[in-house]
Parts: structure tokens; sequence; C-alpha cells
């Protein structure tokens, strides 16, 4: 079969995606595209979620964050996002994203807006709701382990035990 002369193919635009989560999630590749599919169609339409054409290219996730890349066509970067925003959880787990830019490659995607993860995180304990719990930290925030949740806190919520 013959490629398509350039002028026919398709244009793409890539969005850099960060993921924050709380440290016990666990997310995949195919959950997060299922999510970017159904929050597509339920904003855009049948019609509009096709012309958009959101496809996870990249996926990477880690104890609580995590970086994607989404393929979308050009000229549709607006909606995609805005479909992006809608997603608030994925498996059962609160999630929040954030579209660091927009690319023309894949590799410009990666090499300007992901890849500075360097947000290093450590256990400790910490006194919080004036009882000693245990707390994910990173720079100035902590997911501190309630019974079986999470509660998200900054470092004036807790002190250090």
């Amino acid at each position: 079969m013959k490629h398509l002369p350039k002028h026919l193919q398709p244009r793409w635009r890539y969005l850099a995606v960060e993921l924050e989560s709380w440290p016990d999630a666990g997310i995949d590749r195919r959950a997060f595209q299922r999510e970017c599919w159904y929050a597509a169609q339920n904003l855009l339409g049948d019609p509009g979620s096709a012309h958009a054409d959101m496809t996870v290219v990249r996926f990477e996730f880690a104890g609580e964050t995590g970086e994607a890349i989404v393929r979308v066509r050009r000229g549709e970067t607006e909606p995609a996002r805005a479909a992006l925003a809608c997603i608030d959880e994925i498996d059962g787990a609160a999630v929040g994203l954030r579209v660091c830019g927009i690319s023309g490659t894949i590799r410009a995607a990666e090499e300007k807006y992901l890849g500075r993860r360097g947000q290093d995180s450590e256990e400790r304990n910490v006194v919080f709701g004036n009882e000693e719990r245990v707390a994910v930290l990173r720079e100035c925030v902590a997911d501190v382990r309630l019974d079986e949740a999470f509660a998200g806190a900054t470092d004036l919520d807790y002190d250090l035990a």
C-alpha cells in the first residue's frame, strides 16, 4: 500500500501531561488511555472525539507522579486540553493532571516539558490532627496516611515527629 503524499498526511501535536496521585495509586497506560477517550467522548461528543483522535503515545507512572504524551490532531489541542481537564479519577484513584506544553514532535515534548521530575519523596512520621502518622513528603507538601486513605497537607498543616 502506498503512502499518502506529505500534504495529505495528518498533522499531529503532542501534549506533555504530568500526573499526580496518592502514593498507593497504581495507574497504567491502558487505564489512562480509556479515561482520555471517555473524557473526550463525554465532553466533545462522538464526532468531536473522533476528530481530536487523542492517543497516549508515551506513559510512565511510578509512585505518586507520572508523565504522559498524548497525540492529538493539529487544530484540536484546545478541545483535547479541555477533555484532559475533565479527568479527576483513574481506576478509582483520584488524580490531578497538568498539561505542561504542546509540541510538534514527541522528542521536543519530552525534552522541553518532561523529564524535570526531580522531586524526591521520603516517608517520615509527622504529627497531623494531634496524632503521629506516616506521611510521604515532597518539597513543601505531604500526603498523610489516615486509616485507609491519604490526606493532602502543606508544611503548615503538620509537624515533624
